[in-house]
């Protein structure tokens, strides 16, 4: 249920932010990036644990990096990082830090919102050329 959720809700934002051309900002997709990134920040805050806080707030900052690298430049960048956090999210977050705070489901829907996200946002760069030229 969470991969189906993810995915409708993914799409559902987007084509709300086209649609109010909330996403002519080239804000909009990056702060996108930096939200996702930051909940499990939040969730190893709900659990108390000052390590796994401090772990996830590291992971957090590489996409921080990304999306504020393709706020400046190009992006796809930010459609790259908002795919990588949701392989992260399938494959590797629980390899890379125990997390108890998180849901059970939250992987798989973070990570389908991830990627729904990040092809929602890549089929727009490749219509709208205007998107990318935005800066």
């Amino acid at each position: 249920m969470g991969y189906v959720i993810g995915l409708v809700l993914a799409l559902a934002v987007s084509v709300y932010a086209t649609t109010l051309r909330l996403d002519r900002d080239r804000a909009f997709y990056p702060t996108v990036l930096v939200v996702v990134a930051f909940y499990y920040v939040l969730f190893a805050t709900m659990d108390g644990s000052g390590r796994v806080i401090i772990i996830e707030s590291v992971l957090a900052g590489v996409f921080v990096v990304a999306a504020s690298l393709g706020f400046r430049g190009s992006l796809w960048l930010v459609a790259a990082g908002l795919a990588a956090h949701g392989v992260m999210d399938f494959f590797f977050h629980g390899q890379l830090v125990v997390n108890p705070g998180m849901p059970a489901w939250w992987p798989a829907f973070c990570g389908t919102y991830d990627v729904a996200a990040a092809g929602y946002l890549a089929w727009r760069l490749t219509r709208v050329p205007t998107l990318e030229r935005s800066r």
